[in-house]
């Protein structure tokens, strides 16, 4: 199919009712409450200088918005693909992203930013509302916002009481169960409690056993606290906590030959562990001249990925990570509060600590030891000792990786707009400072022996210890004008983006195999030395240039949004594996790209219809890349799409009488492609589009949905990589069909 569509249809709540939390309808959305209303992006993101999307509770749940990753595709250059386990939370937002380690978008939850991005796909349930904000953010949001920043709100006790309540069985024997009361005793008191459950037999199997390759189990509870003090003093208090139990990571191998997948086929377990506790306590003052908020969080997190990191029927080598991280924010913020002046300023600070505690042993078997290391061991004794081979005692060893990873960072940042006529020209600035630590204890042993030596085998212990700090110091500015007349506005804005580095911890196994290699062959009176492997990435830093328009018109029933855009990136973060029978991966930094693209949205509210479309063009190359081995310049970045396209409609049959109130007939399209998966652009996936729909039937405070994604049964794969030079590939999820019953009460 052609991916350059015209406008079709969107999922959007048509008539509002302030009773019913499910009918918050765009664009008569009802507003944030002032408790949970964002102070950085004050008022509609539809009338500022940024590109965004807003998604409503009711919009949420009629796309099937489960979780972060369903965001992906809804919003134009915004993809998210859906592969691993819940640790994988990767994004790709106008050609900025990375597979691993740092995010390209900063997540904030009530005001709260996460801080570890294995946090950040969690079930969604009572999510009020959803701001997707593309485009650098760092001069407000700082760190890990240089593509853009999810701002999610969870439903308040103080704007909504009741009692909601759903339940969903879908193919996989998926079920899905949300329960959750709100309740506000007086005027100014108001608490909520919900609780999720998830749990799906998955779509893949293991092939080795027969066993379910993405089985998963989630729980979540959230409970709030909100306190109306006085007129100008509001208190909100919000912990959540999730955990995960999942097998994932079901990687199929690439036939070199046919260029065929096969079926997921492994010996050893994968799986990902995780719990995690968040408490945010915002404290927020409105004055006649200013407002006041605090924000101030911690953040636990215990997770443990085990690997089977051939991923293959063959005894190579299993890796785990077990990590356990505390950490603390705290942000303050003043905004001015006096609209009848034409000078408006915020201003804040930010600081925050976190510390990570992470073991990350790599269990080598006896395939592993016979291939990886006797194999090549060999092949060097034999040139300079005819007759004679290593042979080692052991079925199996183990090399473990010990890591400290603490880190800290604040922040100074303001912002100020003046308004003068239809003008509003806005600058501002941030200063962010960063300290990371790494402290590594890493050691291997096992014994050998070499004929010319005897029986008896010989151990060999090879340690490494040490550590390592970086500081990064980052000036992050904007500026923007903004036009505005009766139909909207045009804008055009310049804003600084910026990524944190960090250390490349799992690359920490090749290297002590390389000295373990150099240790063997020094024992034998032969200098072996391997490459250095920088065990270190800097930060990443963009330029965004950016023109665009937000347009009303036909009494309020069509809204488009477009935007064009620049980016010019240095030390862009790529995930590089590195060449031959290598078992880790690393963060690099590539010299310099740019990406360069459009995005245009646009929806029709009718009487009992919504249309709505959006596409997203983006062409990100490399303007200098060299590996030392290979010039990438010119190819196209990795796993970023050139295009993502959405159209999709609703039709709504009002019943004025009977049993049924309403029957709505919804349908959806989503494409994305094409998009290189390495840096020489060997290996890529076509552009490919996915059918949706659902069918739903409201009877008074009861909704039933009968629902349905990638109708077609579409083949397609997310994700390629490489592991001890064989290639991989994750498919994209079959076909899925369910019913969801859901009740507000």
């Amino acid at each position: 199919m052609n991916p350059i569509l015209p406008f079709l249809f969107s999922i959007l709540p048509l008539t509002p009712s302030g009773s019913d939390a499910d009918s918050v309808a765009f664009p008569h959305e009802l507003p944030l409450s002032e408790v949970t209303a964002p102070l950085k992006q004050k008022g509609d993101i539809f009338h500022q200088p940024i590109a965004g999307t807003s998604f409503t509770l009711s919009r949420i749940q009629g796309e099937g918005i489960s979780t972060q990753k369903d965001f992906s595709l809804l919003t134009p250059n915004l993809y998210l693909p859906d592969y691993g386990s819940r640790m994988t939370s990767s994004i790709y937002i106008r050609g900025i992203g990375a597979r691993m380690e740092q995010p390209s978008l900063g997540l904030y939850i009530d005001n709260v930013p996460i801080l570890n991005k294995n946090n950040y796909e969690f079930d969604f349930y009572d999510i009020r509302r959803a701001d997707i904000l593309r485009g650098p953010q760092s001069t407000l949001y700082g760190r890990n916002s240089i593509g853009g920043v999810i701002n999610i709100f969870t439903l308040s006790p103080l704007e909504y009481q009741g009692v909601r309540a759903s339940a969903g069985y879908g193919n996989g024997n998926t079920a899905d169960v949300v329960a959750s009361v709100y309740r506000r005793p007086t005027e100014k008191f108001g608490w909520s409690l919900a609780i999720s459950h998830h749990s799906s037999d998955g779509f893949f199997t293991n092939e080795y056993d027969g066993s379910h390759a993405d089985k998963i189990l989630t729980e979540g509870v959230r409970g709030r606290l909100q306190w109306k003090l006085s007129d100008k003093l509001f208190v909100d208090n919000t912990l959540s906590f999730n955990y995960v139990d999942q097998k994932g990571f079901a990687y199929a191998y690439l036939d070199p030959l046919t260029g065929h997948a096969g079926n997921v086929n492994h010996n050893d377990p994968c799986k990902y562990y995780r719990t995690g506790l968040i408490n945010g306590t915002t404290v927020r003052y409105d004055g006649p001249r200013y407002q006041f908020q605090s924000v101030t969080s911690y953040q636990f997190m215990d997770d443990r990925m085990t690997l089977d990191q051939d991923f293959l029927p063959v005894s190579m080598f299993t890796l785990v990570q077990a990590q356990k991280e505390h950490a603390v924010t705290q942000e303050v913020l003043f905004r001015s509060n006096d609209d009848s002046r034409r000078w408006h300023w915020l201003a804040g600070a930010f600081a925050f600590y976190k510390h990570n505690r992470m073991n990350a042993p790599v269990t080598f078997k006896e395939d592993g030891i016979e291939q990886l290391i006797l194999e090549n061991a060999n092949k060097y004794i034999e040139e300079f000792l005819p007759g004679n081979s290593l042979t080692v005692e052991e079925d199996m060893f183990v090399i473990s990786s010990r890591f400290k990873l603490p880190a800290y960072g604040f922040a100074l940042f303001h912002q100020s707009s003046l308004e003068t006529g239809r003008w509003r020209l806005t600058a501002g600035v941030r200063a962010d400072f960063e300290h990371i630590a790494m402290r590594f204890d890493n050691y291997g042993a096992f014994s050998y022996n070499l004929p010319m030596d005897g029986p008896q085998y010989n151990l060999l212990e090879t340690a490494m210890h040490g550590n390592e700090t970086h500081s990064f110091f980052e000036i992050l500015p904007k500026v923007s004008a903004m036009y505005r007349f009766r139909a909207g506005n045009l804008y055009a804005t310049v804003t600084r983006g910026y990524k944190a580095g960090g250390f490349n911890t799992q690359i920490f196994s090749d290297i002590l195999q390389n000295k373990m290699r150099e240790d063997l062959m020094a024992v034998m009176g032969f200098n072996s030395k391997s490459n250095t492997t920088k065990t270190s990435y800097e930060p990443e830093s963009n330029w965004n240039f950016e023109a665009g328009t937000h347009l009303v018109m036909m009494e309020s029933r069509l809204r488009i949004e477009a935007a064009a855009f620049y980016i010019h990136s240095r030390n862009q973060q790529i995930t590089v594996f590195p060449p031959g029978q290598s078992t880790g991966r690393l963060m690099s930094n590539a010299g310099k790209s740019r990406s360069r693209g459009a995005e245009l949205s646009a929806g029709y509210t009718g009487r009992n219809f919504i249309l709505d479309a959006s596409y997203g063009f983006t062409d990100a190359r490399f303007i200098e890349y060299n590996d030392n081995q290979n010039d990438y310049k010119g190819h196209k970045v990795p796993y970023a799409p050139r295009n993502t396209l959405y159209a999709g409609g609703e039709y709504r049959f009002e019943i004025p009488k009977g049993f049924l109130d309403r029957i709505s007939l919804r349908v959806d399209w989503r494409g994305a492609g094409s998009m290189y998966w390495n840096e020489d652009n060997s290996a890529k996936q076509g552009f490919y589009g996915l059918w949706g729909g659902d069918i739903s039937f409201k009877a008074g405070n009861y909704r039933l949905d009968i629902w349905g994604k990638n109708l077609t049964g579409k083949r397609y794969d997310t994700f390629w990589f490489k592991s001890i030079g064989n290639s991989f590939v994750q498919k994209g999820k079959p076909r899925q069909y369910g019913a969801t019953l859901r009740f507000n009460l």
